[in-house]
């Protein structure tokens, strides 16, 4: 059995990154060696693990961080996981374009994945987007996107990557978002032309999917060579296992 790999949790009393924490012990190739957050309180971990946001400089030595922060908060995570020649895996939405630009300046030395959404079927559903895409030029492409009321960013991270994957194959994607209730996401794409429409939809029920996600991509990327990976590449490489 191989060495399970040191884990760095940034912003581990966020939504995320207690879901990370909680369904960590179902991966057994990870092993945590830091919680860093704003309010380490209530964490619930043993002692040493927990680490204040403003001491993420101290971390003990680690082979990949998973950060589900903030935009000010990312650039410090990254650079940090850079100097330590460790995987860097993030899901922190609205990011500026500079710092897009350090992600890709980072892939030249460590390897690197940002993803909007960290859901296998959400991956799989982008390969279908751009496939149809490809196959109906000139068709309408509505991309609708629900979550819960406080999501802030609109539209979501997820729905402007399948309309990334849609303008790939040659769309041009409209958008709408709705905010309501505690949905956790739901993403809803039609085709339509002349006499039929093609519907494609992905439906998140719970959080969890997005961490186990993150995690198990983890352990994917952590020893990998330097480079920008995608989600994408993950299911390509579950294709060949």
């Amino acid at each position: 059995m191989s060495t399970p790999v040191d884990l760095l949790v940034h912003g581990a009393s966020g939504r995320m990154g207690q879901r990370l924490l909680a369904l960590l012990p179902e991966f057994p190739a990870l092993h945590l060696v830091a919680a860093v957050a704003r309010r380490t309180s209530g964490l619930g971990l043993p002692e040493g693990l927990a680490l204040p946001a403003e001491r993420l400089a101290e971390a003990p030595a680690f082979g990949l961080m998973i950060d589900f922060s903030l935009p000010e908060a990312f650039d410090a995570a990254l650079a940090l996981a850079v100097a330590r020649r460790a995987a860097f895996v993030s899901g922190t939405t609205g990011l500026v374009p500079r710092q897009r630009e350090a992600l890709e300046a980072a892939a030249r030395q460590v390897p690197v994945l940002w993803a909007a959404n960290f859901s296998l079927g959400v991956a799989v559903l982008s390969e279908l987007v751009e496939q149809a895409a490809r196959a109906l030029p000139g068709w309408d492409l509505d991309i609708v996107e629900s979550h819960h009321v406080h999501k802030q960013d609109a539209p979501s991270g997820t729905a402007l990557a399948l309309g990334a994957a849609a303008e790939a194959g040659g769309a041009r994607p409209r958008y709408a978002s709705l905010r309501a209730g505690d949905i956790v996401g739901e993403h809803w794409l039609q085709f339509a032309s002349a006499g039929e429409r093609l519907e494609l939809a992905h439906r998140a029920t719970s959080r969890d999917i997005f961490a186990r996600g993150a995690l198990a991509v983890g352990a994917w990327l952590a020893g990998r060579p330097p480079g920008c990976y995608t989600m994408r590449d993950w299911v390509a490489g579950k294709r060949r296992a």
